[in-house]
């Protein structure tokens, strides 16, 4: 896995992609550090996280993760990763852990704009409103989450295709919805036979998902008529709370919403899980469909 690791690092900055990432990274955070905290004397450096976000999910990950393993696909590699003496698991997490420290060393140099910020406003105006260090950082610890999380996503995607531009563009559209997805819930009617209708429909393209998944026609319709059944007995017990259930949970499962503490200063322990969780699944989850592939 170390062998992997530091393969993938080295080529990140033998190549294009690494120091464009990292320089449009710097310019978005540079701009926008310039615009809220230099210009217009806010001491508030989350604003800065706040203002790249969107820029970040919808372009800044999908290129970056685009090529990690659509392009071994692409150019027929994929198939000495499958008789390599190292383990798929240890070859994904390697590859994983190096964009992630490409990542981190992009928020380590921004990690440093507090502490300039702080000894431009004792310097300019003793005495006045210093930075929130706890704030500051905690806000940097959060969109680091927050930026491996959204990292594992891309992985994911770009193991289900062979194509670099259908990969950026799979990941961009999945990335805004999750951006969205808390906007998207308020949108949607909350009334309880909607609900019950949305999540029959679901379950259906969760049982397509999984027949595509395990190439097997029999176990996926038994899981989907079984699921099926429990929602009709859970509808008919529990009509009442089908109401405002879908906005609920796609609050309490969206990524940017758990970034909301840590821009407050606070650190919050279960959003800590939670990103953890996320890189987890999705890295195990990657894992698994390329074994799936090599088996097939």
């Amino acid at each position: 896995m170390l062998a992997v690791y530091k393969k993938e690092l080295r080529s990140y900055f033998t190549s294009m992609i690494g120091w464009v990432f990292i320089g449009f990274f710097l310019v978005l955070t540079g701009l926008y550090f310039m615009v809220y905290n230099l210009l217009n004397g806010v001491t508030n450096f989350s604003y800065v996280y706040q203002g790249i976000e969107f820029f970040f999910v919808l372009l800044l990950v999908p290129v970056l993760t685009m090529r990690i393993i659509a392009e071994e696909n692409r150019q027929k590699t994929d198939q000495l990763l499958y008789t390599s003496p190292v383990s798929i698991g240890k070859l994904v997490i390697g590859k994983y852990l190096a964009l992630v420290t490409l990542f981190g060393l992009a928020m380590l140099i921004v990690s440093v704009y507090p502490l300039i910020l702080n000894g431009l406003v004792n310097k300019v105006a003793t005495g006045g409103e210093s930075v929130d260090f706890a704030i500051a950082y905690g806000s940097t610890l959060g969109f680091f989450l927050l930026g491996a999380a959204y990292i594992a996503i891309g992985l994911f995607i770009s193991s289900l295709t062979d194509s670099q531009v259908i990969a950026a563009v799979a990941s961009g559209v999945i990335m805004i919805f999750t951006y969205l997805m808390s906007s998207l819930a308020e949108m949607l009617p909350s009334d309880h036979l909607f609900i019950f209708w949305f999540l029959a429909v679901l379950i259906i393209v969760i049982c397509l998902a999984l027949n595509f998944w395990i190439h097997n026609g029999w176990m996926s319709a038994l899981v989907g008529i079984f699921a099926e059944v429990a929602l009709v007995i859970l509808y008919i017990l529990f009509t009442e709370k089908f109401d405002g259930l879908l906005g609920n949970t796609l609050s309490s499962i969206s990524i940017i919403d758990r970034y909301d503490n840590f821009m407050l200063g606070i650190f919050d322990v279960s959003a800590l899980v939670y990103y953890i969780s996320v890189c987890f699944l999705f890295v195990f989850i990657t894992i698994q469909r390329i074994k799936k592939k090599r088996y097939n």
